[in-house]
């Protein structure tokens, strides 16, 4: 009856009591459409008006009713308060407190106002003027909206997200709902935990809400936000849980989802990313995934890939699963293998800790050892684009497209463990990763135009070559394996990336063994030969670290891919390890798309870029991600390849993102209306 009053009827008034609150799924459904108000009255008053309508049952046989009725308000404040208006009756005749529903006074105004004036000034602010530009770097001393604790070998990471700190204005982060801001400090919390805090074997996902783990993304952001913030918006979120799974699998630290409360949505995905999911058994905590019946869309961030690859869900099952809006608790959400376990709230604390401790004794992971400060990158930003001691990016707006060089060290790098430790975040390998990571976030959500990017490198080769080979030899200590890590995610993103990458290797360029990983990542590269000045033209060079440090979403390492792991000749670039390679080398072992000489280079890279920047962009995205991703498929890519795609496509049909589609009309009152053809 309410599902249907409060997502169906264009116009509703419901009058709800205040127990609606102890309902978790139906006040969620309540706040998400309808526009809530509290009217609220001191308890003695409340009792009042009770008595004063002929109800004794509240006084008969309780003598310390008054008491209870205070606790019981106490306990719901918090609740009530996410309501979009607060009204404050007390004190009023019934004739004034109709008057001031009619016109609530809305908290963030000085003034009341009619409430129709109160929506404009609303909607008004959807289209106030926004940043121009999204920042990666935060810490925590600013974190809003997560809480990072430690606890000897066990981290807890709490989501209490703040309703007004959204990264852009026009809505409110209610019921632990997220943004990109939300996950951008998820993002730093886990490089903060891999690298400032050895010592962590297990970290616990919880929420510091009452009964609300996590209700997803927030519906309204993705309302009024555009298809490209909606895709590179999801594309992030995918890549920060594809790291979870990634700590898990290569540095020793698990993850427990401890859902305590109802668990809708992205929050569901992200406890799928957690090794466990612990549910707490309270007669109405749920998880669920209600895009589908109540959005018109997917689940956009691997839920449904999850759901079946990692948990085995029975198929039928999760179609049941997947269109409901109520979701599935207790022992049937366990039977269903949509959680791992369901424990009662007078044993949730203690079972969480317990095996916390249990999947810690797991790990490898140094129990005395001193973390490395992740200090703030150095990096200016100005007109010509995003600046770092070893990345650069120079954008050519008119051109459309950006310059991303990546510089080798400028001197000697340290050898030894003791050494590396002492350099911490400076430690070329380290801190290269993260500007680059920073640069590639910042192109791809700050600068849609540029869709082609040039990738460079400069620098010595046999510096590189020698990080490398402490990179392989040390492979074993946390903070290297960790390093490894931060550079395999890094490089990942580029794979996923919706941009054309071309890399050129021209004289002074330094594309040897980790670098090299840069142009195999690219959809072309073209290096450059110098047949009269041999001793000046450009060399490649491989190392160890290009034979599966730093595999692909896929699995393999990028050179597997190349050559979809044939034997013969991934084993001749094996064995051409040590040799500084010409253009011909290169070209003969295919290791480039061509080589090309001084007299041509110039006019070949221009028409190449020039008729990229011709074509359209969308089918670019499509044609590189399937050439990308050839052969072997993982959740990885199905989730980046086989449900993006579907999520994009439906991004954009009108039964989602149209006038009356049920992405737009959330939360107004009003229907979707669907174009019923099934195509």
């Amino acid at each position: 009856m309410l599902e249907r009053d409060a997502c169906e009827q264009e116009r509703a008034v419901i009058v709800a009591t205040g127990g609606i609150v102890n309902e978790d799924e139906a006040f969620i459904l309540l706040l998400a459409h309808c526009y809530t108000i509290w009217i609220k009255a001191q308890p003695e008053e409340h009792m009042a008006r009770v008595l004063a309508q002929g109800d004794f049952r509240p006084m008969a046989g309780n003598a310390e009713a008054m008491d209870d009725l205070k606790r019981i308000l106490a306990a719901r404040e918090a609740m009530y308060r996410k309501a979009d208006v607060v009204i404050d009756t007390s004190g009023e005749t019934r004739r004034k407190a109709s008057r001031s529903c009619e016109t609530p006074s809305w908290p963030e105004h000085s003034s009341i106002e009619p409430l129709e004036s109160a929506m404009e000034s609303a909607a008004a602010n959807v289209n106030a003027p926004i940043s121009p530009k999204v920042d990666y770097q935060t810490h925590p001393d600013r974190y809003k909206h997560y809480r990072l604790s430690y606890g000897g070998c066990v981290a807890t990471l709490s989501i209490d997200v703040a309703e007004d700190g959204g990264i852009r204005p026009g809505y409110k982060l209610k019921l632990n709902s997220y943004d990109l801001g939300v996950d951008i400090e998820l993002h730093d919390a886990l490089q903060r935990i891999r690298f400032e805090h050895p010592e962590v074997r297990t970290v616990v996902l919880t929420s510091a809400k009452e009964r609300v783990f996590c209700s997803g993304a927030n519906i309204f952001m993705l309302g009024q936000s555009s298809h490209a913030w909606k895709v590179n918006f999801c594309k992030f979120t995918n890549e920060t849980r594809n790291g979870i799974e990634d700590s898990s699998r290569h540095s020793g630290v698990k993850f427990i989802a401890a859902c305590n409360g109802t668990t809708a949505g992205g929050g569901y995905e992200i406890a799928l990313a957690c090794d466990e999911i612990v549910l707490i058994d309270d007669s109405s905590s749920a998880v669920s995934l209600p895009e589908v019946p109540l959005l018109g869309v997917l689940p956009g961030n691997g839920g449904l890939t999850r759901l079946t690859e990692n948990r085995n869900g029975r198929r039928d099952l999760a179609d049941i699963f997947c269109t409901t809006t109520e979701g599935v608790r207790g022992q049937r959400a366990k039977e269903w293998r949509l959680v791992d376990e369901v424990v009662k709230p007078s044993e949730f604390a203690a079972y969480i800790e317990r095996r916390a401790h249990e999947l810690a004794d797991q790990s490898d992971r140094p129990k005395d050892a001193n973390g490395v400060t992740l200090t703030p990158l150095a990096r200016t930003i100005d007109e010509a684009g995003y600046h770092y001691e070893f990345v650069d990016v120079r954008i050519d707006r008119d051109a459309r497209r950006a310059t991303l060089t990546v510089k080798a060290p400028t001197r000697a790098q340290p050898e030894d463990l003791a050494a590396i430790q002492d350099l911490g975040a400076h430690w070329w390998p380290l801190q290269m990763g993260r500007e680059l990571d920073d640069a590639i976030l910042m192109l791809r959500t700050n600068e849609l135009d540029a869709g082609t990017w040039i990738l460079r490198t400069t620098g010595a080769i046999d510096r590189v070559l020698t990080v490398d080979g402490t990179l392989s030899k040390l492979a074993g200590h946390w903070l290297v394996r960790e390093t490894i890590g931060l550079l395999r995610r890094t490089l990942a993103r580029l794979d996923v990336s919706s941009r054309t990458m071309i890399a050129l290797v021209e004289t002074g360029s330094c594309f040897a063994g980790t670098l090299l990983e840069l142009a195999w990542a690219a959809d072309r590269t073209y290096m450059l030969d110098l047949p009269d000045e041999p001793g000046a033209a450009p060399r490649i060079a491989l190392s160890e670290m290009n034979f599966g440090a730093y595999p692909r979403v896929d699995g393999q390492s990028r050179i597997e891919s190349r050559f979809y792991q044939e034997a013969s000749p991934i084993a001749n670039a094996r064995a051409a390890i040590g040799r500084r390679l010409s253009a011909n080398d290169a070209s003969e072992l295919g290791l480039i798309t061509a080589a090309l000489d001084d007299l041509d280079w110039n006019d070949q890279i221009r028409i190449v870029l020039e008729e990229r920047a011709s074509m359209s962009p969308d089918a670019l995205t499509g044609m590189e991600a399937n050439l990308r991703f050839g052969g072997r498929e993982t959740m990885e890519t199905r989730i980046f390849g086989r449900l993006s795609a579907w999520q994009n496509w439906i991004f954009v049909r009108p039964n989602a993102a149209g006038e009356t589609g049920a992405l737009k009309v959330f939360g107004t009152g009003h229907k979707a209306r669907f174009d019923w053809k099934r195509v």
